[in-house]
Formats: structure tokens, sequence, C-alpha cells
């Protein structure tokens, strides 16, 4: 009589383990992030490329053919002051944005820290416009600081006169006011992360600096600011540079004016681009490109040293 081959308990249980590395191997995790880097780089790189491609050209809307012309788009864009101008207004604005918007949230992080429940309604509070649309934080504000809006009717009637200040009408005052807009929009933000800052400092310090006879102002400046290090760099970094990209506020609140005063590079841009100048347009935001990244790499690396030094 012939028996059949019959595995042993053994040998079932290798092969079992066998199967399972070959399905293993089979199924890298690697695998699934490739529809992700799929639309990474059609929405992200290709874009990028061609827009280091396209400045270098003649591409129109007036124009049927595209024609390579070199550096000719980044000299007259240097020659007509236009860009010149807009670039000033940038970094003015984010200068601004990155000071108030680290002020008000490191101010905001310092009066609610105790948890209290009060101060966790008021975090939530706080933190809302971080959730609101840009363009819908500037279209509000735009409504309220006309000047029958509802900020000169309070000062009316606090102070019994009419009061119609242009507060998005004035040449040297508005790029300070949609600074201030943006930076109210953000500031939960910042406060979050100085909240977590402040909350990673060691008891045992702030003991240590009480009995040494620190006050509450000496205590804060001399041992608490000094441990914010981090979060300072985090905060200023991401303000600066997310408002050298600045373009949702601005544009609902100002449009750029008045007499473009307000004119962020990324408006000038979108305004070029609709008047179907589109290389002269992607020249310039290679210029805004390499702007950001001039900007903050030095930046990065100096509150990084900082850090250490501290």
């Amino acid at each position: 009589m012939v028996y059949p081959l019959v595995e042993t308990p053994k040998q079932l249980r290798l092969g079992g383990l066998k199967g399972s590395k070959k399905r293993r191997s089979t199924a890298h995790p690697g695998w699934f992030l490739l529809p992700a880097f799929a639309v990474l780089g059609v929405f992200f790189f290709l874009p990028t490329l061609f827009n280091f491609i396209y400045a270098f050209t003649d591409w129109s809307a007036f124009k049927n053919d595209i024609n390579f012309i070199g550096f000719d788009n980044f000299s007259s864009l240097l020659s007509d002051g236009s860009l010149l101008a807009a670039l000033r207004v940038t970094l003015i604005y984010a200068a601004l944005v990155g000071i108030m918007q680290n002020l008000f949230g490191l101010g905001l992080a310092v009066l609610f820290e105790r948890d209290t429940r009060v101060n966790r309604f008021a975090r939530v509070i706080f933190f809302i416009p971080v959730l609101m649309s840009a363009l819908a934080v500037g279209y509000i504000f735009q409504a309220l600081l006309k000047p029958t809006g509802a900020i000169n009717g309070i000062l009316s009637f606090f102070s019994g006169q009419h009061v119609a200040i242009p507060w998005l009408g004035d040449t040297t005052w508005t790029l300070v006011v949609v600074a201030f807009v943006n930076s109210w929009k953000w500031m939960g933000l910042a406060m979050i992360i100085y909240l977590a800052g402040l909350k990673t400092i060691p008891e045992d310090v702030l003991e240590a600096a009480k009995m040494d006879g620190a006050g509450p102002w000496k205590t804060f400046f001399r041992v608490k600011f000094p441990l914010l290090a981090p979060a300072v760099t985090f905060n200023f970094a991401t303000a600066l540079l997310g408002s050298l990209n600045g373009f949702d506020t601005v544009q609902a609140t100002t449009g750029g004016g008045p007499a473009q005063t307000t004119e962020v590079l990324n408006i000038h841009i979108f305004q070029i681009f609709g008047y179907g100048l589109y290389a002269q347009a992607t020249t310039m935001s290679l210029v805004l490109f390499f702007l950001v990244l001039v900007l903050a790499f030095p930046i990065v690396g100096y509150l990084r040293k900082r850090e250490n030094v501290l």
C-alpha cells in the first residue's frame, strides 16, 4: 500500500512563515506613498519645473508661439520698478505680521497659561479664527473697517461725535491695518505653540527663581522667555514665510490699494497674470521663490543658533 505524503506540523509552520514573508515583501508600505507622490508631482513639482522654464520665454495671451528670450523678462521687470515696489511692500508686510502675530500669541499664552475652566474656554475662542477661511476674515474686516462700518460706529457712540476714519483708505497706515488683520487671524496658532512651550518649563526652575526673589516680570524675561526659544523659532519662521506668500487677506480687504500701498508681490503677480502676461507673472513668482529661500535659511539658522546659545 502506498501512503500519501503528509506534511508534518513543523513543515506546515515553516511553509506558512515563508508564505507570510513572501506576502509581506510584496506589500511593502512604500507602495502606499505612490498616490501621494503622484499628486505631489503633478500639482507641485511639475508646475515648479515649468515655472523655471516659462520665466525665460515670451509666453503670453497675445502670442500663439512660445519662444526662448533668456533674461529679458528679469531685466524688463527690474527696469520697470513695479517689481521692486511690490517686493518692498511684501517685506514690510511680512515683518509687521511676524512681529504682531508673535506679540499677540505670546500675550495670550501668558494670559491664559493657568489651566482653569475660563482659560480653556478663552483658548478655544481665540483659536476659532485659525479655522476660518482667510478670505472670509478679510471680507468681515473690510465691512467692519469701512468709513460707515461698525468700528467707526462704536467709536462714534463712545466719543459722542461722528467718526469716519478711512481705515483701509489711508496710504500711510493701511498696510499696518491689513497686517493686524492677518495677525489676528493666526494669533491663535501662535498662542497654542507658546502655551505648549510654557507647559514644558520645569516647575523646579520656576520655584528656584521664586526662592531667589525674582518677581513675575523678572521670572518671565529671565527664565520663561529664554526657555521659549524653540517656540519663538517656529512661530516667527511660520509667520514670516506665510506672510511672504500672503494673498487672500490682502486681496479681500484692500485688493492692493490704496495707490498700491498694500500690493504685495502675490497680488501683483495675480494682476499681471490677469493681463495675459504669463511669462512676466511666472518670472515674478520665480523671484518670490528665491526671495523666500534667501530669507528662510538665514533667519531659521539664526533662530536655531539662538536656541543653542540660550
